[in-house]
């Protein structure tokens, strides 16, 4: 039965799975919890309808056992009375109700196992939604950790990465070349600047002492 199957599927969820693969894991365990308790509502009641329905096959099972006795009386007394054609047509009437009676315990029968098929299923997920509902948060906090230890490992594989170090590492010459070239032209243009200044000292001295020699050899 449809019931049956949708208990089982339940019974059978493995919570972890479903946890892992869930994008949001507390809002799929909330509705895992909420479809459980809608299904125990459920076989419950059809727990109930079923022993309902026993109990009316037994009552029908009964009468039909009183009617057949009732007619096998009836049989015996046509008997008595040595009326074999009445006798004939009771004891019809009896095995008919008889052969009722029977099918009612058969019936009975198969009713009986399906209500304890129900009674085994709903013992099976009431025991699975305890367990849903003790175990919900620490799942959660299992999955989140696992999460996270995932997310670390990746990490740490990305830092040994060989084609990323690589990549630093060319980055990281770049720099240091750019640096090296940088200071390499600050030393010359400061080379520059001290021969600029050196050239200036160097006229002034030479001006000085032609004005010296001016003035010692008298030529304006």
């Amino acid at each position: 039965m449809p019931l049956l199957e949708r208990v089982s599927a339940l019974i059978r969820a493995n919570l972890n799975d479903l946890i892992d693969r869930a994008e949001d894991p507390h809002k799929m365990l909330k509705q895992v919890i909420l479809d459980m308790q809608n299904q125990m509502l459920q076989v419950k009641t059809q727990v109930a309808m079923s022993i309902a329905d026993e109990h009316l096959l037994r009552k029908k099972q009964l009468e039909n056992e009183e009617k057949h006795s009732e007619w096998m009386r009836k049989a015996e007394l046509a008997v008595d009375k040595k009326d074999e054609g009445l006798a004939r047509a009771a004891l019809e009437r009896a095995v008919g109700f008889r052969n009722l009676a029977e099918n009612y315990k058969e019936e009975i029968e198969h009713q009986k196992v399906q209500v304890e098929n129900l009674r085994v299923a709903m013992r099976k997920l009431e025991h699975k939604l305890t367990e849903a509902q003790a175990k919900s948060e620490l799942l959660i906090a299992k999955h989140r950790r696992s999460r996270a230890l995932t997310k670390a490992s990746q990490a740490r594989m990305a830092a040994h990465d060989e084609s990323k170090m690589g990549t630093f590492d060319r980055m990281k010459n770049k720099i240091q070349t750019d640096e090296a070239l940088g200071q390499a032209m600050a030393e010359v243009a400061n080379e520059n600047l001290e021969e600029k200044l050196a050239s200036l000292g160097k006229e002034d001295e030479i001006t000085k002492l032609l004005a010296d020699l001016k003035a010692r050899r008298g030529v304006a």
